[in-house]
């Protein structure tokens, strides 16, 4: 039986579904009590990168140079898609581990090999969740007001769950066929991150790129996360093209990984 078979058997048996989820939830408590075990900051150390990430923005664009971007106060706009940006590298990274590290592990359980995968997306965005009240502190200290917005963050949540599951179906397995593209992936990490409305916005780019811009998912989930603070973040157009074209990854994701899963077990 294969991978796809196996999962669609697991979750329509009665029970199945549950136990998919008690499996993907072992996994994930045990990725986060492997990470934090022998680190004496623990749960500070996955909100210490992006704070200091900001700090430099904050830094660089406040302090040292005249900026035209983004909107104040600066730091919440900032952290508000640097957090969420956190998330969807650590997880795309990792996915490019996802079988490789655990290769022998892999083999010889019969769970679907999905949780694999999903246990990367589902762990990091725990991580993220446990962020948010780092941002929230910034916010008070910083005056930023609370907008209906803030209505749209679980959404923003959803689709940037579904974008990355998708995004990581596809890479873990094509990488134990092709292994430079460990090393591609974190290089097109490297681009998107200067290629997404992080330290500016998408109101900031000239009006040749805003079309472009669209066809970056992340845009309209960076968007959906801002309009918490700042209205004129808001743009319906961005989250409803990112949301399609999150689902429409999240497929291809499914398609690439059931259509290689059995090639990928014999490879590793």
């Amino acid at each position: 039986m294969t991978s796809a078979a196996r999962t669609s058997a697991v979750r329509s048996h009665p029970g199945g579904a549950r136990r998919y989820r008690q499996v993907l939830w072992l996994l994930t408590t045990r990725d986060l009590r492997v990470r934090y075990s022998t680190s004496a900051l623990g749960y500070l150390w996955s909100i210490l990168d992006p704070l200091v990430m900001a700090g430099i923005y904050w830094f660089v664009f406040t302090q040292v140079f005249q900026r035209s971007a983004g909107e104040e106060p600066y730091i919440v706009f900032l952290l508000s898609a640097l957090l969420p940006w956190m998330w969807f590298n650590g997880a795309v990274s990792d996915s490019t581990k996802a079988f490789l590290r655990e290769a022998k592990l892999v083999r010889s359980t019969k769970i679907p090999r999905t949780i694999w995968v999903y246990r990367l997306v589902l762990s990091k965005g725990i991580e993220f969740v446990f962020s948010i009240p780092v941002l929230a502190v910034f916010a008070i200290l910083g005056g930023a007001q609370v907008t209906p917005g803030i209505l749209l963050f679980p959404v923003a949540i959803a689709l940037q769950a579904i974008l990355t599951a998708g995004i990581g179906l596809i890479v873990a397995p094509l990488v134990v066929f092709f292994r430079d593209l460990e090393r591609a992936t974190k290089l097109a990490l490297r681009f998107l991150f200067y290629a997404s409305p992080i330290i500016y916005s998408t109101t900031d780019l000239p009006e040749s790129l805003h079309g472009l811009a669209a066809f970056n998912p992340l845009s309209g989930i960076f968007s959906a996360y801002r309009a918490t603070f700042f209205e004129d973040q808001l743009d319906w157009y961005l989250i409803g093209v990112s949301a399609v074209m999150s689902f429409a990854i999240l497929g291809l994701g499914l398609l690439v990984f059931r259509r290689s899963i059995r090639s990928v077990l014999k490879a590793i």
